[in-house]
């Protein structure tokens, strides 16, 4: 009759394997976590010293410059320009803004596009862009030139301004990081002198 003395030493031994590989599941899961709350900290940290911020476009300044009905023949003429500045407010990161394009716009017809090529803003600094709508003449319709006409009587003169651009930056050894920057607002002008009313056109979370 055979022996069965050898089972249970064998049990034994599959489950010592067993224990073994549990034990070092437990180690590596731990060593894991560790990680990960160690690279967390660093990043935290990191945000801390380096204080990162999105860099922003807004519209610094604008003016008017000439604006002229032809009632006649059903035309305006405008001149017109626009300041945007680009600001990177990291101490520690440079910036790069890519595809700036704007559409400027008047009682809902485009009139201009403007853009500019790639720049880069030195860290903690901001550039200007001096944009310069030549006068040409725009096309009214009937109720487009009721409209201008009553812009001139309460002395207001509303521009549209669209577009953007995206803007690149470097957070220490995190890599680059890639951002869109928004314009969509309302210039407006008195008609009277053709000054800017000031207001906020900016990109930039409030």
């Amino acid at each position: 009759m055979p022996s069965n003395s050898k089972l249970p030493s064998s049990r034994s031994a599959r489950d010592g394997r067993r224990n073994a590989l549990v034990w070092c599941g437990v180690i590596i899961c731990t060593l894991l976590t560790l990680a990960v709350i160690i690279v967390g900290i660093v990043i935290f940290v990191g945000y801390l010293v380096m204080h990162p911020r999105v860099p922003y476009v807004s519209v610094r300044n604008a003016q008017l410059d000439r604006i002229q009905i032809d009632h006649f023949n059903g035309f305006l003429e405008i001149q017109v320009t626009i300041i945007i500045r680009a600001r990177n407010g990291n101490r520690l990161a440079h910036a790069t803004f890519l595809h700036s394009n704007y559409t400027l716009s008047f009682e809902g017809e485009d009139i201009a596009q403007l853009v500019a090529p790639a720049f880069e803003v030195s860290k903690n600094s901001s550039v200007d862009f001096n944009y310069e709508v030549p006068s040409s003449p725009i096309p009214l319709g009937p109720e487009q030139a009721d409209q201008v006409e009553a812009g001139f009587n309460k002395d207001l003169i509303t521009f549209g301004l669209k577009g953007g651009a995206r803007v690149r930056w470097k957070i220490g050894r995190l890599g680059p990081l890639e951002f869109s920057c928004h314009l969509d607002c309302r210039l407006h002008f008195h008609a009277s002198n053709l000054s800017y009313v000031p207001s906020s056109c900016t990109s930039k979370a409030k």
